[in-house]
């Protein structure tokens, strides 16, 4: 059974989507990024808001991850 997807967080756009995710896949997490809203997709738009979505099964770790970047461990 292939496990859900879930947000881990949403961000400001591209150039922080591919920082976050980034720091993810060097720890092993696999995560895709998304444009929250439909006209930011339409227009290629890499300013437009962007979620982060992981394995459900991943979320605790990727959470601890984020926390511990933030807090520059």
């Amino acid at each position: 059974m292939t496990p859900d997807v879930v947000r881990l967080t949403v961000v400001a756009n591209q150039g922080e989507s591919d920082i976050i995710c980034s720091l993810l896949r060097v720890h092993g997490i696999a995560c895709f990024e998304r444009v929250t809203d439909a006209y930011g997709e339409a227009v290629g738009d890499h300013g437009a808001r962007r979620e982060i979505l992981v394995r459900s099964d991943e979320l605790d770790e990727a959470r601890e991850l984020l926390i511990a970047q933030r807090r520059g461990e």
